[in-house]
């Protein structure tokens, strides 16, 4: 079985397919060998990881860079979230897609965020097409900013998913990743609203038990920057705490170094 089939079986199993987000080559090493399926990448991470802000403004090249980065040490499927693709032109957004392809990619995250849905179908389409060129059924997730950007509320929140859902739809993506949403009966009305697209929900406080996500017809749960927030929060608290001339805290939950090294000994 490829990578590409073993990513889309796993939306499509009896088991929600949670994602915790990596940012590099070694978080989504560490994250595959505690038992994830799949890698997803969060862009802040990625951003950040390579010294720029979110929102646009990583160089593709460096984006590229880390697709190959962690395709080289990880065995599971990874998929990539690209923004809204770099780009306002569909087509750039397509080469974007076959140049992830290359580097081993067999999933995307592409954004309406401030965009047009018009405009976000036509990136979808674009790479839809890109990938039928490589040969590859790319698993297309379309990010729909609704709930994120406040558009809409309650009722006319779920109808204007609903909407963009089946403009994506048409234009090719496989899911449909509604950040941002929380409330039980909102997340039951988008699924049931989308369907048969794969609804994937973020990680957020006022979240619904997880346990409880699927049978609201969640299919996967990804948590955005949150890890890569909190990694680089214990590490400012601990270089704060060196600074001080404090270190009691150092080596409470670090990898030994022995462990982490061995994560990449056969890679």
């Amino acid at each position: 079985m490829t990578a590409t089939e073993t990513f889309r079986k796993l939306h499509a199993a009896p088991a929600m397919l949670v994602l915790p987000n990596a940012w590099d080559a070694g978080s989504a090493r560490l994250i595959e060998s505690v038992g994830a399926k799949a890698i997803a990448t969060t862009s802040a991470g990625v951003a950040w990881a390579r010294g720029y802000p979110d929102g646009d403004a990583l160089p593709i090249e460096l984006l590229l860079a880390s697709a190959h980065e962690i395709t080289r040490v990880v065995r599971v499927p990874v998929t990539m979230d690209i923004e809204g693709g770099y780009s306002d032109d569909p087509a750039d957004v397509g080469d974007l897609a076959t140049r992830l392809i290359d580097a081993g990619v067999v999933g995307i995250n592409v954004e309406d965020g401030a965009g047009t849905p018009e405009l976000l179908a036509a990136k979808i389409e674009a790479v839809r097409r890109s990938a039928s060129r490589a040969g590859v059924d790319l698993f297309i997730n379309a990010r729909c900013d609704v709930y994120l950007r406040g558009i809409e509320s309650g009722e006319a929140a779920v109808a204007e998913i609903a909407r963009r859902a089946a403009r994506y739809r048409q234009a090719g993506c496989d899911g449909l990743f509604a950040p941002c949403i929380v409330e039980a009966a909102d997340i039951e009305a988008v699924a049931s609203a989308v369907a048969p697209l794969a609804l994937n929900v973020m990680l957020m406080p006022d979240l619904p038990p997880l346990d409880a996500l699927p049978a609201l017809g969640v299919r996967r749960l990804s948590c955005g920057s949150a890890i890569a927030e909190a990694a680089l929060g214990h590490a400012r608290k601990l270089a704060v705490s060196l600074l001080a001339g404090k270190v009691d805290e150092m080596y409470e939950v670090s990898l030994d170094y022995g462990s982490a090294n061995e994560l990449f000994a056969d890679r």
